[in-house]
Parts: C-alpha cells; structure tokens; sequence
C-alpha cells in the first residue's frame, strides 16, 4: 500500500527536457509549444486536447513507461545527469559520500555477480522465517522489517506532531502487496488479482516451497481480508480521523490481539511511549485478523513479501518475475527499464539527498533560486490580498488564515543544511546487504526523531526530485532544484508562461495550507479548528460543488474520479490557478499584457498551465490512479479547474452549450 511522507502533500508531476527547445519539446522562442495545440479543438470542448491535441497525437509511451509527458521527459534527462554524476563517482572515488554513491551503484550495475548469486542472499532471511515456531515470534520478526526485506501489517513512521513541536511516531494500516483494497474488492480488477496470483505462485515455487499453489491461494484470501478491514482513500485523507494521540498503554487496551510494546522495542522503537495512531479500527481488525490466520500462511506471506521486496536486488529470474506483475500487470508496462535507470533510481532512494548536493553544485544556478524566491513573494502577495477581499470569510477566520499564510516556511532547491551517510556501510561487492543496511541505516534516522523538536530545516524530498510539496503540519512548502526546469520554469520564458507553469505549481502548494484538510491545520501546524462557524459552513458548499464536478469525470469509460478522494488536490489545483493569474496581472505594474503571437497574456498563461499537464497514460495506469491517488488524472487537472475561473471563459470566448461551460452560478469560488 502507498504512503508518502504523513500530512505532506505532494504536487506528484512525472514530470521535458531540461533545454528551452529540444527534439522533443519545441517551446518555441517564447517558451510555449505551439506546435503542440490541436486549434480544432474549441477551448470550451477540452481544453487539454486544445491545448496538447497535437503533441497527443505524435507522442507515443515508451515501453518501458506507464507514462508519458513533459514531467516524464524532465524525469528521464534529470536521470541522464544523475547518471553522469554516479558514474563519476564509481570511476573517480573520493573517500566520503563519494566512494559510497560509487560503490553502490558499482555493486548494483556488477550484473554477472548478481546472476552468479542468484537467490542465495535471500537465504538467511527466509531461513529465519522458517525457523519461527508460533505466530508472537513471527509478530516480533514483522516489526524488524524497517531494516530487512519484507514488510508488515502496520506501518510506523515518525513525523510532526499534530499539538506539540516534536517528532511522534504514527502507526497506521498496512500489509497489502497490491496497489489499495479496491483491488481485492472490485470486479473491475479480478484479471489484476489473477496476476497477483500468479505471480505469489511463481514466487512460492521460485522458493521451492511445497504446495505452492495453495500457500498463494492463502496469501491472496489472508490480504482480501486485510484489504474488507483497511480504510478506504478518501477516510485515509480526514486529519480529524486519522490523527489519535495515545500512550502504547492504551493501544494495548484498544487493539489487544498483538503486545504493542513488545511489537515497538523489535522495531527498534524502545523507550517510545506515546505514539499516533491513524486508522483505528482498521489497525485494530488487522492485529486481531494476524493472530487469527493459520500460522503456515503467515510464514508464506512473510516469505513472499520479504523475496518481493528483495527481487530488484536479485538475479534476471526474480527481477524478471516481479516485472511481469508490479509493472506489466499493475501499470501495462511492456519492458523492463535498462540497468542503470534502475541503478540510479536505487541511489536516489538511499543517498539522495547525497547525489543532490552534486546534483545542484552543477546543475541548479543561483539565479533559478533568486528568480524563483521572487516569484514565491508575488504568488504569497497575490495570496495575501486575495484572502483580505473574500466576500464570505469572517474577519477572525481571515485573520488566523493571513497568519498562516505569513508564517509559511517556503524552501527552494535544496535544503539549508545536508544529512550525513558517513554511518552508512556499503560494500562493492554486496548489493543486497547494501541495500538492507541503507533500509536500516533510513529507519534509525527517522525513529531517532521520536520526541525530539522538529528540524523546520529538513526536506522530505530529494533536491533532484522533479516535484513539489506542502508539509501539512509543519507549515512549509519545498520546490526542488528538479523541478525548476522548462516547461516549468525557465528565466528566458515569457512571465506569462512561467507564472502559468511554475507559478500554479506554487500557488497550488500554498493552497494546500488552506484546503480541505490543510485548513484544519493552524500557523504553527498544530491541528486546530480557527475557522466560525459560518465560514466553515460557506467553505464546504462550495468544496462539495468542486467534489461533484469531479465525480462526474469520466476517465475511461465507465471509470470516473472519486471526487472525496481528489478534493485536496482539486482545490489545490484550483486555488494555485488563480493566484497565478492574481500575481501575473500584478507583475505587469498597472501595464497591459503585450500580446506574443496573437495570443494575449491570459492566453498564454491558460494555455502554459495546460502544456505543464500535457502527457499520455497507460489504460492500467490510469485505473491505479484513480483507485488510490489523490491526484486526477492529468486531463482533468487541466479541465476542472480551468472551467471554474472567468478570466479562462473571457481569454477563449467559451459561451453556453460548449461541453465544459459552467454557469456562473456553478462555478466554484474558493480561494
């Protein structure tokens, strides 16, 4: 099951080459592509085929991806340069941080020693699965799994606190091996559950275990009932549900079937006592569906997820095996990634923040930091009068949200200071100790925080991330040095593009500290109501309106958007739109927009918004998404919100009977 960082909300862009105008990304001399529009197309039919029909039409989805799009081809060249520096660093060691990029990156690219391995580093682990006796020492080695393969029924993960300035740890649901419990439950995924199954028989039988058939039919029936206990998406979104303060004492009281105490200390959180705890019943249900479960089928789920987890890092059989289900099957990928993407997404994951120090010190120029802090303070200033003139918001609540939005940490490129991996052993010759000790190394960083002041210094995301995001309760907002790259942001651009590209995607992170959970969260991140009465009443009619506009989008046929499960991101998308354009027509001084190729600044703008979104997806892609993510899918990040703003119905002339008109009435008007 996918969890990201706890509260902080990403931008989640997959995300064009790194150049102004490329081969695949003309964006002409101003910064738009204007070969990609399909002028066919009437702005108010679909604006993103309008916009992107042409780029549509001629892009085709590389094999070896679920997706393509100007935020995947930043991805793939940022990959490219990452890769340079990796290489640089395994030919030209230098002691340090250094030696240990290249070290491990040599370890994982030396493919003849990992054949010749095979699945004997496996070995061990699943051998001390086997030598357990009874289901309470099986719990105990489940807890472990923060610095081994494998995985557990709950996740633990240390994170702000929600009433007071330090690190708690948070226990939430886990334990599934496919994408969410929507695809245990739903008819429309059982081709994808005949996949899953196969794919833990082929395990099972790679581990020469008997009756593998079976053991797999009693995985997939033990996780469908983890799946009927696990909350749905959008229950997992409500910080009021999901954020419950407690001791370890009275977890024992409210979820009895497992010793929690016992259950921490292995997982190497001893001494913690006051925890969170997130999906109550469902964590609850699960520790008493463990502790139910024949104890043959949970060594064989524990020995399926620990091998699962370690194939990337074994011979082609085990990789190969993987791929077949995790990417064919979940996402319609047609071939494996080359080695070395696959190396350098490894290093990203366990020294990132190490390979972004060389990352920006050659990639990252100090006038992109200036110009983005810049635009930062307008799109914070656009914000600012904006709030002090909302028609249907208190005096108080204005207030306490101005605070907020005043005391927003914003980070830019890179954080402050740089974490140290000197601790980290890695060994040329060990990629799957390697990566087991880095696991290890990452969990006794993260629980080292437990009760202890938050760092607001720290980032939660690489420097070479090609995102962006919002800290929920810690109040900040980060854009990486990844991310600041064309079609998003580029100082020779047009503003008008650069405010509709780079500045939505700011102004969308802002918003997040006043959507429909990051309002619940107060300036100093702590979980509090400031808002009256009235306003919260006004803020929720017009959020449900956005909630239903969603609902009604039909991605494939028959598959349409949870608009519950999307709204945070819905209005982020919606909100950070506006104060684009708030901020753009304050940059001008009181000066009309110059008009660029008959295109006027609105225009442009729109239009840049709709390129930043432009891409294609696989059908399978498109179903996980919607399933589980948060984010709609890219075309209706594009439609929702722009049919909702007056300026985009002016700037395209979108009159009544045009498919994505919307009376004034029905428009949404929130931030």
């Amino acid at each position: 099951m996918k969890r990201v960082a706890l509260f902080a909300v990403a931008l989640v862009l997959c995300v064009a080459d790194a150049s102004l105008a490329s081969d695949n990304n003309n964006f002409g001399p101003w910064g738009y592509d204007l070969t990609a529009r399909d002028t066919s197309v009437k702005p108010g039919d679909d604006f993103f085929e309008h916009a992107n029909g042409a780029y549509l039409k001629r892009t085709v989805i590389p094999d070896d991806q679920p997706t393509t799009g100007g935020g995947r081809d930043v991805y793939n060249s940022t990959q490219e340069q990452l890769r340079t520096l990796i290489e640089s660093s395994a030919a030209h060691p230098k002691p340090g941080v250094s030696r240990q990029i290249g070290d491990m990156f040599k370890s994982f690219m030396d493919e003849a020693r990992v054949e010749q391995l095979d699945a004997s580093p496996l070995k061990a682990d699943i051998a001390s699965i086997d030598a357990i006796g009874d289901t309470a020492a099986l719990v105990q080695l489940l807890a472990g799994n923060r610095g081994r393969f494998g995985r557990s029924f709950v996740v633990l993960q240390a994170y702000a606190d929600a009433t007071k300035p330090v690190s708690s740890l948070y226990i939430g649901q886990d334990g599934l091996g496919m994408p969410d419990r929507e695809y245990y439950l739903k008819d429309q995924f059982k081709d994808t559950r005949a996949a899953y199954l196969a794919y833990v028989t082929r395990t099972m039988q790679m581990l020469a275990r008997p009756n593998s058939e079976k053991a797999a039919a009693d995985i997939l029936a033990f996780e469908t009932k983890l799946a009927e206990a696990s909350w749905p998406a959008e229950e997992r979104r409500d910080l009021n549900k999901i954020i419950n303060p407690m001791t370890v004492s009275a977890l024992q009281t409210f979820a009895p079937a497992i010793n929690w105490r016992s259950y921490l200390d292995a997982s190497g959180a001893a001494g913690v006592n006051d925890i969170v705890l997130m999906e109550t019943t469902a964590v609850k249900r699960l520790a008493e569906i463990v502790v139910s479960t024949p104890f043959d089928t949970l060594k064989a789920w524990a020995m399926f997820h620990t091998t699962d987890t370690a194939s990337p890092y074994l011979s082609k059989r085990f990789v190969d095996s993987r791929f077949e289900f995790q990417e064919k099957a979940l996402y319609g990928v047609q071939s494996q990634r080359l080695r070395w993407k696959r190396g350098v997404r490894l290093i990203s994951s366990t020294m990132g923040e190490a390979l972004g120090r060389a990352y920006v010190e050659q990639h990252f120029p100090a006038s992109s930091r200036s110009a983005m802090e810049k635009m930062i303070a307008n799109l914070r200033s656009a914000m600012a009068t904006r709030m002090q003139a909302l028609a249907w918001m208190d005096a108080s609540t204005r207030r306490e949200a101005l605070s907020k939005l005043l005391k927003m940490n914003v980070m830019v490129g890179y954080p402050a200071k740089w974490r140290s991996y000197a601790e980290l052993r890695i060994d040329p010759k060990d990629t799957y100790g390697n990566v087991q000790r880095s696991s290890d190394f990452e969990w006794n960083y993260q629980i080292a925080k437990v009760g202890k002041p938050i760092d607001p210094q720290e980032w939660d995301m690489t420097p070479q991330t090609v995102d962006a995001y919002n800290g929920g309760l810690e109040n900040k907002s980060v854009f990486p040095a990844g991310l600041l790259q064309p079609p998003f942001f580029n100082p020779k651009a047009d503003a008008a593009v650069n405010y509709g590209a780079v500045g939505a995607i700011i102004g969308h992170e802002i918003i997040h500290g006043f959507d429909d959970q990051g309002r619940k969260i107060d300036a100093d991140g702590k979980l509090r109501d400031w808002w009256t009465e009235g306003d919260a009443k006004r803020f929720k009619v017009e959020a449900d309106k956005l909630a239903r506009q969603y609902d009604a989008f039909e991605p494939l046929p028959g598959l349409h958007i949870n608009g519950k499960l999307t709204l945070g991101e819905n209005i982020a998308d919606l909100g950070g739109l506006v104060i684009a354009l708030d901020a753009y027509h304050a940059s001008l001084g009181g000066k009309p927009a110059p008009v660029i190729e008959g295109l006027t600044g609105d225009q442009r703008l729109l239009l840049a918004f709709a390129q930043a979104w432009r891409g294609k997806q696989r059908d399978d892609d498109v179903k996980e998404q919607v399933a589980s993510d948060p984010h709609s899918p890219q075309k209706f990040r594009v439609i929702g919100p722009t049919r909702n703003i007056d300026i985009w119905y002016d700037a395209f002339g979108v009159k009544p009977g045009d498919t994505n008109y919307l009376k004034p009435e029905e428009r949404v008007r929130l931030w």
